[in-house]
């Protein structure tokens, strides 16, 4: 019986495409980015949760013409389920690539998501592919592979949250070039939400201004403040005709804690921002 995968893995091709994924510049990142990419050099994305680290990537893989491989971090994730592993198929057994392993050979670009939740000798394998050397060696089969022209390894990680759980090694860390993300200023969180959940802007500035209340609770114990994310997700309840307020409560207050109190105090913030 073939063994299963524990990568989470997608791959994006959108060379084609016309339309590209919607994103709205805080900086320079965009000219960082395309400038570690044609000088060969891993890239490493730090922010919250839900400001917009993984829609960047796709932005910048459209940009930049490449195919996207998207590999979803956890505890479980092996160097196999990166590298690739022998399956059995009928009377023999056949070596099957893993996600990493396809971007290497067909130049794409692979994103790691929330890269530290995978495990320390996981993360070793990445080594060789973010320094000169730009090689992934599979010691199952004893083949080397050289990056094909136009691989670049991305990975994203929350500090604010993981640093107090676990951690990226220095000797890790200092391969990468690192890009920090944020929340975006009011004004332009507001004009993401608009244009992508299609709400009037006066409801998105409400949106964005209940956001900035809410994140202020993380003083009183909320460990994780409203995304962008969570921001349009509650946009797109409302364009479709759910109530402002319940479409709050359940898109925007309840995904962030279970414990009473602070629910309390965020579903009294909704009732403020709209009376």
């Amino acid at each position: 019986m073939a063994e299963q995968s524990n990568a989470v893995a997608r791959l994006d091709r959108r060379e084609g495409s016309q339309e590209p994924p919607y994103y709205l510049p805080a900086a320079d990142e965009v000219a960082l980015f395309e400038q570690c990419h044609h000088n060969k050099l891993a890239v490493m994305l730090k922010g919250p949760t839900g400001c917009g680290k993984t829609r960047f990537v796709e932005h910048m893989a459209w940009r930049l013409q490449r195919p996207l491989i998207t590999i979803s971090c956890h505890d479980d994730l092996s160097a196999s389920d990166l590298i690739g592993r022998f399956l059995i198929r009928h009377d023999s057994t056949v070596w099957q690539d893993g996600p990493l392993t396809t971007a290497v050979r067909s130049g794409a670009i692979c994103y790691l998501d929330e890269v530290v939740e995978a495990r320390q000798d996981t993360i070793v394998v990445l080594h060789p592919l973010t320094d000169y050397r730009r090689q992934l060696p599979i010691d199952k089969t004893g083949e080397v592979i050289d990056a094909a022209p136009g691989f670049q390894l991305v990975v994203s990680y929350n500090p604010g949250y993981q640093r107090m759980l676990k951690d990226l090694k220095p000797s890790t860390r200092q391969r990468f070039v690192a890009l920090d993300f944020d929340f975006p200023p009011a004004d332009r969180e507001a004009q993401i939400i608009t244009q992508e959940s299609g709400v009037p802007a006066d409801t998105a500035h409400a949106l964005v201004a209940l956001a900035h209340k809410l994140r202020a609770l993380r003083d009183r114990g909320l460990a994780e403040v409203p995304s962008t994310r969570l921001l349009v997700a509650t946009a797109h309840l409302i364009a479709r005709g759910i109530p402002i307020k319940r479409a709050c409560q359940v898109a925007l207050v309840s995904p962030l804690s279970d414990d009473a109190s602070l629910l309390a105090a965020m579903n009294d913030l909704v009732d403020l921002t709209f009376p």
